[in-house]
């Protein structure tokens, strides 16, 4: 155990945390998104899963350590409800919360259509597939810097 890091975070996010860079992306998703066909296609290669974990309980562990993209205007991203791209699931209010709070400002974030969401998580640098159940559990965070 180490001084600091919190425990819901296994030693693998921690390394994959560590080798994202300033506008590196870091999906975040539920047990229905198909994580492990997508992961393939990442900078990392494989799935990292968080089990025991709900989404706003992982990002907040996630983000104790990484810092939100700054420097561009919505550096979340959401997938849209399928059919009903203005509808809001319980989820996304619970993420922005908990993405606003661990960020100490309000952080922006888009919504992307189903297939388009899928084909920004092939390009982002991992996959974190937590427990939780969803439905429509799935997020996109830019990595940004620390501000010395």
């Amino acid at each position: 155990m180490l001084k600091g890091i919190d425990p819901r975070l296994s030693a693998e996010i921690v390394h994959v945390l560590m080798l994202m860079g300033h506008g590196d992306d870091l999906v975040v998703c539920d047990v229905n998104h198909p994580a492990a066909a997508i992961a393939r296609d990442t900078v990392y290669g494989k799935i990292v899963d968080l089990c025991g974990c709900g989404i706003p309980a992982a990002l907040e562990a996630i983000l104790s350590l990484m810092p939100i993209d700054d420097f561009v205007e919505a550096p979340v991203a959401r997938m849209q409800v399928v059919g009903r791209p203005e509808a809001e699931m319980p989820i996304f209010g619970a993420v922005q919360a908990v993405v606003d709070r661990m960020a100490g400002r309000p952080v922006g974030m888009q919504a992307l259509e189903r297939f388009a969401f899928y084909d920004a998580a092939k390009r982002a640098f991992a996959i974190v597939r937590t427990s939780d159940p969803g439905p429509y559990g799935c997020f996109i965070l830019r990595k940004g810097v620390i501000d010395a």
